[in-house]
Formats: structure tokens, C-alpha cells, sequence
């Protein structure tokens, strides 16, 4: 099943992934994209969204077992893009031992008193285990970026508030997921990309549906007026970022059947490129196994 997938991975993911920055725009990415997947296909999808998940239950099962890697999966996006659901549904065949979603929200007083990485440092992913960050660091070259205020809380020294503090930023983070990658920790980062028109439609749906209500909040409208600020920031981080050991992969997010896919092709692509397997017992071990063997068929229940 691993192999089947692996093949497939490759195509659907490719053609989204970021790894040199400079000449990305994000014009360039529909929103709707399904590649050769008309929605006809759908169940085909599904189908092939089924042996993703399969195929990275077993990656993640050696990657556990082997101890060595740990992975980072960071996950952005404009409101009702559907980080939730794709999370949930790609990584529904996770051993939750193995796995740990964060959710980032509003820095607290204690974080604030911190450097910008310090919430997210503490929560990395350790070897052996796929970490989920849903919103991360980069709101601090995102929201905080377009909203003033925000940085404003931070309290830095006024001397550091310079024209060049978002190509700091920029860099720090760089050198940060270089760091991590040095160390085993391999970074993989989704801007799911879905477009004003979808968003709003999935805004009324929310008002609309007494059971999905609890998920609108008054403040997601007020975001859309900042719109183009935002599209902005996205593509000057993305640009800014992406490299070839920590790239972006930018999905198309009107259709959540085909974004779940392509996380998962990536996702998959990622564990299988890092030659995983389970470790070897060596002679004394498999001597201490043999014998628990005969003790336990000496036994009677």
C-alpha cells in the first residue's frame, strides 16, 4: 500500500511545493486547482485519500519505532480554509501516541514577556513523533505584520523597531528551521490557499447551519476587510522562506476533499524520503526473546 502511494504522492504534491522562494507568486496557485481531478473524480479521490492515510500510518509507525526523526507539520491559512478538517482527516489513521496537534492562539501575558519563538520552542515535536502546529511563529510575520497593534503588545525596544524588522524576522526564521533540521527535526509547512468567494460562502453556511455556528466568530469578518494585506504577507513570507529543507507547499483550499489529498501526498512523501525502518534486534536480544518464546508455550493459558 506504502509503495502504491508513494508513486502517486509524488504528482499530486509536486506541483505545490515552494522550495526557492524568489520567484514565487501566489497569483500563480488557483484556489481551485484539482489538477486532472474533475469533481466527478471525487470518489476517486476519496479512494486514493484512503491510501494516504493507510500508507502514512505505517510510515509513522516506523518513524516511531525508529526513534531518530521527529516531524514538524505547520499548517497556515485564512479562516474557514479548513485546517481543522484537514488535520483531522489526514492524520485520522495516527497512533495518537505518536502525534500532537498545538493550536496558537493569542499570545498570553507570560508568552508576550518572551521572544516571538519561545511558545512555539517549547512545543516542538520530539524524535520519534510527527508535531502538528495549527497557526505558528509565522503569525508574527503575518497578523502581526498587518496589524500594528499586535506588535505594539510586544513591547520591544523602540531602537529595534526598525524598516528592516520584518527581514530580520524573516531571517531568524530561516536560521530557526535550519536549526531544527540539523537536529532531526524535519519541517514541512501548508498554506492552505482558498479564495475570498469560497471563504464567504463557507461563512454562510456557518450562520446558516444552527450546528455550525459555534465555529463563526464576528471578529472572521472583520479580517476580510483586511484581505489584500493579507494575501500580501502570505506571499512575502512565503517567498522569504521557502527552501528546500523546510519548503511550503501552497494547496488549493476551495475543494477539501482535494486539499486533504495533496497534505497527505506530501506528508507521505516526506516520511518516505527519509529511508525509515525498524530497528534491528540484535543476538542477545533476539536470545532473551527466544527464551520468553519457550516460557510462554511451556505454559498452559
Amino acid at each position: 500500500m506504502t509503495t502504491k502511494f508513494v508513486k502517486r504522492a509524488r504528482d499530486l504534491a509536486g506541483p505545490f511545493r515552494i522550495d526557492r522562494g524568489h520567484k514565487f507568486r501566489l497569483r500563480d496557485v488557483e484556489p481551485g486547482d484539482t489538477l486532472d481531478l474533475g469533481s466527478e473524480d471525487k470518489p476517486r479521490a476519496k479512494q486514493a485519500l484512503a491510501d494516504g492515510i493507510s500508507a502514512l500510518a505505517e510510515l509513522q509507525d516506523m518513524l516511531y519505532a525508529q526513534d531518530r526523526w521527529a516531524l514538524l507539520l505547520v499548517f497556515q491559512a485564512m479562516d474557514a480554509a479548513g485546517k481543522d478538517g484537514t488535520i483531522k482527516h489526514v492524520m485520522s489513521g495516527v497512533n495518537p501516541q505518536g502525534c500532537e496537534v498545538v493550536s496558537f492562539k493569542t499570545p498570553s501575558a507570560e508568552e508576550l514577556d518572551h521572544d516571538y519563538l519561545w511558545r512555539c520552542m517549547r512545543l516542538l515535536p520530539e524524535r520519534g513523533r510527527i508535531g502538528i502546529f495549527n497557526r505558528s511563529y509565522y503569525e508574527e510575520v503575518l497578523a502581526v505584520r498587518v496589524h500594528p497593534a499586535f506588535l505594539d503588545a510586544q513591547r520591544l525596544p523602540s531602537q529595534l523597531l526598525t524598516k528592516h524588522l520584518w527581514d530580520e524576522r524573516f531571517e531568524d526564521i530561516r536560521h530557526f528551521e535550519r536549526y531544527l533540521t540539523r537536529n532531526g527535526i524535519v519541517v514541512r509547512k501548508f498554506f492552505l490557499h482558498v479564495s475570498k468567494a469560497e471563504q464567504k460562502r463557507r461563512f454562510l453556511k456557518r450562520l446558516e447551519e444552527p450546528e455550525k455556528n459555534w465555529k463563526f466568530s464576528a471578529n472572521d469578518v472583520k479580517e476580510r476587510a483586511y484581505w489584500a494585506d493579507y494575501m500580501d504577507a502570505y506571499e512575502d513570507a512565503i517567498r522569504q522562506t521557502a527552501t528546500k529543507d523546510a519548503p511550503w507547499y501552497v494547496v488549493p483550499a476551495d475543494n477539501k476533499w482535494f486539499t486533504r489529498l495533496v497534505v497527505a501526498a506530501a506528508v507521505v512523501e516526506t516520511l518516505d524520503s527519509l529511508d525509515l525502518a525498524y530497528p534491528r534486534v540484535g543476538k542477545a536480544k533476539r536470545r532473551e526473546l527466544q527464551a520468553a518464546e519457550r516460557v510462554l508455550l511451556g505454559t498452559k493459558d
